[in-house]
């Protein structure tokens, strides 16, 4: 019990700095410094030091920075313009059309990017815009976005996999595998979700006029090929065993360069890209080291080791212990970002899972799903501000609202892999 006052204390001191304002990465360090100094012993500051230096010259935590410099590159062109033009030709005349190509154009730039930041901005800037133009209700279009933005997080390449693979030592490349099948299977849900919405309440989605001839169908997806074909180098070099995580996110950063480079779009922006990148991936590592900090002086404390003691010992059954857990990152996910959440909790929750006998890389994708939930769940999902940054024009409310519609399908997703482990396991289990 002493461990749950622990984490417990530590959930509130952390809380209570974020509402003085300080970003998350400095409240962590602070709580990881004082706890440290107050409750073990100042001497174990000197490895503050070293966990720093250990996991900035990490070659795993490599990719983070080269997916991210792919990311802005990509971002930085009309790719997603024109995914987003073959997602609204493929959809057709099916209800609600042109939130469903939001959301499969937002699958595709998932996948070649691998952030749902980028995802949401750049999807969001044009899809928004078009669907009111269509008479389409506001909240729809913004919730279509929202929530495809999300793919970014679960869909490899992923920023937040390579978090949670650095702090539990689990295969990056097993977690980018087993992702694939449970973001094709929310994006259909998500589908699903539009489809129905937009059949009970027809004025959300009027029907669109146009009908696009086949050959124009084909013809965007030519647009869009050199994108897709970067997403499936990227993800074939790591399921065949031809380049490591770490490689194949220096081939995707090269691919992405020559791509956008020969489309005639870096020009002038090859400045911006690369202080993009530079700021994105300083904030990134300063999360980590700032949070294996609190994560160190948990562990020493015997935070995770306490916790997952008193958990076994309850005469509960285990798939009990994993509804809670649930329960207690969907609420975590209202007040903490989506990194944050795992620097913080894969630490506490990975002992006693291991313990209870479930697969790493099963619970790699509960948490990750769990963690696009929290994207898209008031009041700091993340994906709500960054849609009211690239469209201030909006009002919060409705970006809020949105979402909230969307919520539903990601929750599904999040039962059916915990109830179906092999939704997750299948395609890893092929690299074996």
């Amino acid at each position: 019990m002493e461990s749950f006052l622990i984490f417990l204390f530590f959930i509130i001191a952390l809380l209570l700095l974020l509402s003085t304002g300080l970003p998350v990465a400095v409240s962590m360090g602070i709580i990881g410094i004082l706890g440290a100094v107050l409750f073990v012993s100042p001497r174990i500051l000197s490895q503050f030091s070293s966990i720093a230096f250990t996991q900035s010259t990490s070659f795993v935590l490599l990719a983070a920075p080269l997916f991210i410099l792919m990311s802005e590159i990509l971002a930085a062109s009309p790719i997603g313009d024109r995914l987003f033009r073959a997602g609204r030709f493929w959809m057709g005349q099916l209800p609600g059309s042109l939130a469903m190509g939001t959301i499969l154009a937002s699958t595709a730039f998932s996948a070649a990017t691998g952030s749902s930041v980028v995802t949401s901005a750049t999807i969001g800037r044009i899809a928004v815009g078009e669907m009111e133009r269509n008479n389409y209700s506001k909240r729809l279009a913004l919730g279509a976005v929202a929530a495809g933005g999300t793919l970014g997080i679960l869909i490899p390449p992923s920023i937040p996999m390579i978090i949670y693979a650095v702090v539990t030592e689990t295969s990056i490349g097993a977690l980018f595998m087993a992702g694939i099948i449970p973001g094709l299977m929310l994006f259909a849900l998500l589908c699903l979700n539009t489809l129905l919405l937009v059949k009970r309440k027809p004025e959300l989605a009027p029907p669109l006029q146009e009908r696009v001839p086949i050959k124009e169908r084909l013809l965007s997806l030519t647009s869009v090929l050199p994108a897709l074909l970067l997403g499936l180098l990227v993800l074939g070099s790591i399921y065949t065993g031809v380049a490591t995580p770490s490689e194949s996110a220096a081939i995707g950063a090269v691919g992405a360069f020559l791509i956008v480079g020969f489309m005639g779009y870096l020009r002038g922006k090859v400045q911006s890209i690369l202080g993009n990148t530079l700021c994105t991936t300083a904030m990134f590592l300063f999360l980590v080291i700032c949070g294996l900090f609190a994560s160190f002086v948990l562990n020493r404390l015997g935070v995770p080791q306490g916790m997952a003691n008193t958990l076994l010992s309850l005469d509960i059954p285990a798939w009990a212990i994993i509804i809670m857990i649930n329960v207690l990152l969907i609420l975590l996910g209202m007040f903490l970002d989506p990194m944050s959440i795992l620097v913080v909790m894969v630490p506490i929750f990975f002992p006693t899972v291991m313990a209870m006998g479930y697969d790493p890389i099963w619970f790699g994708i509960m948490l990750t799903i769990n963690v696009q939930i929290g994207a898209v769940t008031p009041p700091v999902g993340l994906n709500l501000f960054v849609m009211k940054s690239v469209l201030p024009s909006v009002d919060m409310k409705d970006v809020i609202v949105g979402a909230l519609w969307f919520i539903m399908p990601l929750a599904m997703g999040l039962v059916l892999v915990i109830l179906f482990p092999q939704i997750a396991l299948f395609l890893p289990s092929l690299m074996r």
